[in-house]
């Protein structure tokens, strides 16, 4: 045993289901180490946390698109005495638009979010989560089953993070590390701003609010399942998704996309 005290560390914690996800934790009992860029909005959910009657959390200032970001994370950590028994891969962003007219870099830096930092966390921190008998819970989206000409590299990151998941579900479990992949559709937070959508991600049957994705998440980690969808009309969503000819589904994603541009550039 390292003697180091478990935590549930939650990247992206700033906003959206971020946030839902430490509210979730929390009020079952577990202590919290909360990752994000933005400061001030962490030390006010630490705040807030706390003023329910939970240990205030741990605030670990941390930008995932620079290299390095587990072991900074883990030496912060550390000098706390904790170490991770649920790691919470969160923290990720989309871009909507044309992969050949989209900025490099800015698609670049997704991926080293969306791809390379989830990877590095989810594989940083096995032994003690193994110690704790904990687990690991991504972060994807319904897109990772779907091809995605609008959105191909959000698209392609999301699927990689449900092949990867799931991957790793398998081969964890003989150690009793429960691995899950969280796919919700769409959900109000702040991600359609920051891809570069205006109006609404989808028709409202599909939404679902963040704290709802939140419980479905925690649940199906506690629960060891692999891949949790939130919802019953995007449950069925994907159940077309898995029968409908590639074809059709490059066709139709196109289609919505082409709409989205439309509605930016009127």
């Amino acid at each position: 045993m390292s003697g180091l005290r478990p935590v549930t560390v939650i990247t992206g914690a700033s906003a959206g289901i971020g946030i839902a996800l430490a509210h979730v934790f929390a009020r079952n009992g577990y202590a919290l180490a909360l990752v994000a860029r933005r400061e001030d909005r962490l030390r006010a959910l630490a705040d807030e946390i706390a003023a329910t009657g939970a240990p205030t959390p741990i605030v670990i200032v941390a930008d995932l698109v620079q290299a390095g970001a587990a072991r900074k994370i883990g030496a912060a950590l550390a000098a706390q005495g904790v170490e991770p028994q649920f790691m919470v891969n969160n923290a990720g962003f989309g871009l909507v638009g044309l992969a050949s007219a989209r900025d490099r870099d800015e698609q670049l830096a997704m991926i080293d979010v969306n791809v390379r930092a989830l990877t590095e966390l989810s594989l940083a921190f096995i032994d003690s989560l193994e110690r704790h008998r904990g687990g690991l819970l991504n972060v994807g989206s319904m897109a990772g089953f779907l091809p995605g000409p609008g959105t191909a590299v959000y698209y392609a990151t999301k699927a990689y993070v449900l092949s990867f998941t799931e991957a790793l579900h398998s081969e964890l479990k003989s150690r009793g590390v429960r691995v899950t992949v969280l796919c919700p559709g769409p959900v109000p937070t702040e991600f359609a701003a920051r891809a570069g959508v205006s109006g609404g991600l989808a028709p409202g049957i599909l939404t679902q609010a963040a704290e709802h994705v939140a419980e479905a998440g925690y649940r199906g980690v506690m629960q060891g399942r692999r891949t949790v969808v939130p919802g019953l009309a995007n449950k069925l969503v994907i159940i077309l998704i898995r029968i409908l000819p590639r074809r059709l589904l490059l066709r139709l994603v196109d289609s919505r996309q082409s709409r989205r541009r439309s509605a930016r550039h009127p």
